[in-house]
C-alpha cells in the first residue's frame, strides 16, 4: 500500500485525463488502480510510474464480468483497509446531430458514460464502506453536463445522467460517511477529440445524404470551433488532476469542481439568463 495508506481506482486512464490523473496521484503518493483497456495501454502505464504506486488494471466499464474480476483483484490487494476512492473518469463523446445517431451508438454513449459508473459504484461500495476514512467517489463528467449544446444531445445526455446520478447519491450515501464530488472539466486538447471527430465524420457518412445535408455545414463550423476552443483554452490535464486530488483529500471537498473558465461562464449564464437568451447566445457562437 501507499505511505499514506490510501488506494484509489480510476478508470479509463489509456490517454487524456485519466492517464494525467492517474500519473499525478501516484507521484502524490496514492496507490493507484488504473483501469484501461487492453494490455498496451497497461504496459504504457508502467514504463511513466512506480509499480507499487501505479497498478494498470484491465476494466471494461460496460462489461459487468470485466468490473467483477477488477473487483476481487483489487479486494486481494487492498485488504481490510478498504479503498479509499472510485473516480469514474472512462468515456466517449459521440458528437453528430441526433437524427444521424443511430440508436446502438446512443445506447453505447449512454452504457460507457453513465451505466458504467453506475455499475463501478455498485460493485465497488463495500470496499468504500471499509475505509477507515470514509470512501470518496469522484464522478468526472463535463460542462456539457450543465450546459448541453448543439450537435452532442447523445453526450449530453450522458452527462447530464452522470450528474443527476452523482446529486441522488451524495444525499443516499452521506450517512453512511461516503462523499461525492463532480469534477466538470471544459475543453481540453486531449486524444478525444480525435476519436469525436472520427466519429463524427463515421456517422454522418452512414446518414441518409439528404439528412446529413440538412446539418453538415452548421455541424462543420460547431466542430471546428470546438476544437479550437480546446487547443486554445490553457486548460491542461493536470488541472483535472489536481481537482480530483482535492476531491479526494479535502477535509470537505466541494460538491463539484469546475475545470476551465469556459466551463465557469457556461455555469453561471444557465443559472442567470433566460433558456431562450441562452439558446440565442449558443446559436449565434456556433
Amino acid at each position: 500500500m501507499a505511505d499514506n495508506g490510501k488506494a484509489v481506482v480510476i478508470t479509463g486512464c489509456s490517454t487524456g485525463l485519466g492517464r494525467a490523473s492517474a500519473l499525478h496521484l501516484a507521484r502524490r503518493g496514492f496507490t493507484v488502480f488504473a483501469g484501461v483497456r487492453d494490455e498496451r495501454a497497461a504496459e504504457r502505464l508502467r514504463t511513466d510510474a512506480p509499480e507499487d504506486r501505479l497498478r494498470p488494471v484491465l476494466i471494461d466499464v460496460t462489461d459487468e464480468e470485466s468490473i467483477v474480476h477488477a473487483y476481487k483483484r483489487i479486494r486481494e490487494d487492498v485488504g481490510a483497509a478498504g479503498l479509499h476512492g472510485l473516480v469514474n473518469n472512462a468515456g466517449i463523446s459521440v458528437s453528430a446531430p441526433l437524427e444521424c445517431v443511430p440508436v446502438d451508438e446512443l445506447r453505447q454513449q449512454l452504457e460507457v458514460n453513465l451505466i458504467g459508473p453506475a455499475a463501478m459504484i455498485r460493485q465497488f461500495l463495500p470496499l468504500l464502506r471499509a475505509a477507515a476514512t470514509g470512501g470518496r467517489i469522484v464522478n468526472v463528467t463535463s460542462g456539457v453536463g450543465r450546459v448541453a449544446l448543439p450537435y452532442l444531445s447523445a453526450y449530453a445526455a450522458s452527462q447530464f445522467g452522470k450528474e443527476g446520478l452523482s446529486d441522488a447519491l451524495r444525499r443516499e450515501l452521506a450517512p453512511l460517511g461516503i462523499s461525492v464530488s463532480v469534477v466538470e472539466p471544459g475543453a481540453i486538447a486531449t486524444p478525444i477529440w480525435d476519436k469525436q471527430a472520427a466519429t463524427a465524420a463515421r456517422l454522418l457518412d452512414q446518414a441518409p445524404e439528404p439528412v446529413a445535408a440538412l446539418y453538415r455545414k452548421r455541424f462543420t463550423a460547431f466542430a471546428e470551433a470546438n476544437t479550437a476552443t480546446a487547443t486554445t483554452s490553457g486548460t491542461v490535464p493536470d488541472d483535472v488532476a489536481r481537482a480530483i486530488e482535492h476531491a479526494l483529500t479535502a477535509r470537505r471537498p466541494r460538491i463539484r469542481y469546475r475545470v476551465g473558465r469556459d466551463v465557469a461562464v457556461g455555469a453561471l449564464a444557465a443559472r442567470l439568463l433566460p433558456d431562450r437568451l441562452l439558446d440565442l447566445i449558443l446559436s449565434r457562437s456556433v
